[in-house]
């Protein structure tokens, strides 16, 4: 069902959610996070409405008195304001298909307030201690030094997401251009420039992922399109199309386990090296608006959440810059 359909009446609302899912699938290319995440708040919200207000409740008798009820029910189990924050987001974003679709005369969820979150700035390791970081991937911290090293190589060298590096594939790697090919969020295709560094340990880690695919007689004559896969090449080959490739939940693990022992602090995660990328290109003066390009974002605003600015360094900046400072 589009956006653009009419109304249905007495439709129950788990089939609404149903409905709008499948527009997200189809006609926005959600990821499958976002995807999860909608499903789970949307399934939550729908099952409290009819526990609360009986199944046969439709959803344009919903006011946003009981989405406020549903939001203190999350409070009452324990969720923090971030996690009620994202819930209402989600059920926003159901309503607002619901009312161009003219299920609904107007957006009840609208009228309810977002939840006041701490600001929280991402604690982000010094470009020494990234620096550290990378240079410094050895078999101690490693159980496949080159790979994990590309990995880092990409993670800061290059700004991307652990789900952009994992969705990698080798024709991605643009060598003439020195570009890589990425698909962020809601399948959106971007450029990012590969740097000598994270070009070098890319070669150096193909290399050895050719290596290991030739020597492995379980798997011969079958290839894999994945730039990074999983040390044991486990999955390759079998039916359904298995491909070796390597988990963001590894990605993960790999990460921390070298940062952890390199001095960095236990909060590491693929995550962190995202941001050192955007405040240090920032403390380096590369413009915010050139920095949202690389991060691929699509508001200026969530790229300055990703950024760090000292007291010191915005002083820097005014007594440069402002006419008056002097």
């Amino acid at each position: 069902m589009s956006a653009t359909a009419g109304p249905a009446i007495g439709l129950p609302l788990d089939s609404l959610v149903a409905d709008y899912l499948r527009v997200l699938t189809n006609e926005r290319g959600a990821s499958t996070h976002t995807l999860r995440a909608y499903r789970r708040e949307l399934h939550g919200f729908a099952a409290f409405v009819a526990e609360r207000y009986g199944p046969e409740q439709s959803v344009d008798r919903i006011e946003h008195t009981h989405i406020r009820a549903y939001l203190g029910t999350l409070y009452n189990r324990g969720l923090t304001k971030a996690s009620a924050a994202r819930a209402l987001a989600a059920i926003r974003s159901w309503f607002k298909w619901l009312a161009r679709g003219g299920h609904v005369e107007q957006n009840a969820a609208s009228l309810v307030a977002t939840p006041r979150l701490p600001k929280h700035l991402p604690r982000v390791p010094s470009i020494e201690q990234m620096n550290r970081v990378v240079d410094s991937v050895e078999q101690d911290a490693s159980s496949w030094p080159a790979r994990d090293k590309a990995i880092l190589e990409l993670l800061y060298g290059c700004g991307i997401r652990n789900a952009e590096l994992t969705g990698l594939n080798l024709e991605d790697i643009h060598w003439a251009n020195e570009a890589i090919l990425v698909r962020g969020k809601g399948q959106k295709q971007r450029y990012v420039p590969l740097g000598d560094a994270a070009a070098q340990a890319l070669r150096a880690y193909l290399a050895e992922r050719s290596a290991r695919l030739a020597a492995s007689g379980k798997i011969k004559g079958v290839a894999t399109p994945a730039m990074f896969v999983n040390l044991q090449l486990r999955g390759l080959g079998k039916a359904g199309g298995g491909e070796a490739r390597l988990t963001t939940r590894s990605v993960g693990r790999i990460v921390k386990r070298i940062a952890i022992l390199r001095g960095l602090s236990a909060d590491v995660h693929p995550h962190t090296l995202r941001h050192a990328f955007g405040t240090h290109l920032l403390e380096e003066g590369a413009d915010l608006r050139a920095i949202q390009e690389l991060l691929g974002h699509e508001r200026l605003s969530t790229t300055q959440r990703y950024t760090q600015l000292t007291t010191a360094q915005l002083t820097q900046v005014y007594d440069r810059t402002h006419p008056r400072a002097k």
